[in-house]
């Protein structure tokens, strides 16, 4: 009875490390330039998604990488806001090491369906406020990134690309960014990165 009951935990045990496999062919290009971030199936851009990606100074890191965690509800470590004894936000973008005043408190940063793929950056579901804003991570609006999450698994490859935008966009310009659907296109960046066939074949 005991073998047998070693035998199907172990089986079980390696189903769910086959299901956790990243799927061959897929992976993520995040293109700081455009703002985009694409999950790419085969070679065919399956997810388009408006991205904020690090701000001046705090660049989200150039690269090839791999998804090394997924976490459905993570909270940052180091970023957060501070709030006052009666809840109210007296930093919005706070660091961990700020003085807290007596009565208030650090809460740390909401990073919803967070992928990890190089040190301290990920993707994760947040604020897209026209610009690269972030503390590095890669900002998607919140269906995109449980869309991404729910398709990529530990070890999909992560490449990230392109030179952040020095100007600030233009809200209307971002809006209608925003309100992209999920595409099954090719944009000019993968044009470059894969040949041929075309994707409508």
């Amino acid at each position: 009875m005991r073998l047998l009951l070693s035998l199907l935990f172990f089986g079980t045990l390696m189903m769910a490390a086959a299901r956790a496999q990243p799927r061959p062919g897929t992976s993520i290009e995040i293109d700081l330039q455009e703002q985009m971030a694409h999950l790419v199936e085969d070679g065919y851009v399956v997810l388009s998604s408006p991205i904020a990606s690090g701000r001046i100074g705090k660049e989200t890191t150039r690269g090839t990488f791999k998804v090394t965690q997924k976490e459905r509800n993570h909270f940052s470590n180091l970023y957060g806001k501070i709030v006052d004894a009666r809840g109210n936000t007296i930093v919005a973008d706070a660091d961990v090491d700020m003085l807290v005043p007596r009565g208030g408190r650090f809460v740390p940063a909401a990073m919803r369906y967070f992928l990890r793929y190089n040190g301290a950056e990920g993707m994760h579901a947040g604020v897209l406020p026209g610009r690269p804003a972030s503390n590095g991570c890669v900002r998607l609006p919140e269906a995109n990134a449980i869309a991404i999450f729910n398709a990529v698994e530990i070890g999909t490859p992560v490449t990230v690309f392109g030179t952040t935008p020095r100007g600030r966009a233009r809200q209307q310009d971002w809006d209608h960014l925003s309100d992209r659907r999920p595409q099954q296109r090719r944009t000019q960046a993968f044009e470059r990165r894969f040949a041929e066939p075309p994707w409508w074949r």
